[in-house]
């Protein structure tokens, strides 16, 4: 029996943050919707839950993707409905992904405002929402805010990326 584990992203919107995590290799399952933590985090905020196979794909990695498809170094006006984030469900998670971007850290320029936060709640997407890009590939929000999204991927992770989802995308991985 394969063992998943399992992580939620937040950064911006949740349409983007889906396609990008379902286009990987070793991911499993993405779930859409809204995430809230604790204290000043305590509302609900746009994410996503990634449950992935460690065998195929590392949480460095995951952690590494989500900072370059979404702007992890803007403490921009709104972070209320897009905080950057990565969610925990558990202690040993927190101080691991506290690690990983201490290292990833060096890689920006800018100081990286992603916060790690324990997970409390989240809310699940509407099913018409729902695997969004892969509904609607040619709709101007995804060919405008998805695609780039999805070439960034092709080009600095393709290696990790599905090919057979992103073929249309025309990208030439190196």
């Amino acid at each position: 029996m394969k063992h998943f584990e399992k992580i939620g992203f937040g950064g911006g919107c949740h349409w983007c943050t889906e396609a990008v995590f379902q286009s990987l290799i070793g991911v499993e399952q993405v779930q859409q919707g809204w995430i809230s933590s604790s204290g000043d985090n305590a509302t609900l905020s746009e994410a996503v839950i990634v449950n992935y196979n460690a065998a195929l794909i590392s949480l460095e990695v995951l952690i590494e993707i989500h900072l370059y498809t979404h702007k992890s170094t803007s403490d921009h006006s709104m972070r209320q409905k897009y905080r950057s984030a990565i969610y925990v469900f558990d202690e040993i998670k927190e101080n691991k992904v506290l690690n990983v971007l201490k290292t990833l850290q060096s890689k920006f320029n800018n100081k990286l405002v992603t916060q790690v936060l324990p997970f409390s709640e989240f809310k699940p997407s509407r099913e018409a929402i729902s695997n969004y890009y892969y509904k609607n590939p040619n709709k101007p929000f995804c060919e405008t805010f998805i695609n780039p999204k999805l070439k960034l991927l092709l080009e600095r992770f393709g290696n990790y990326t599905d090919i057979s989802k992103t073929a249309h995308l025309n990208i030439k991985v190196s």
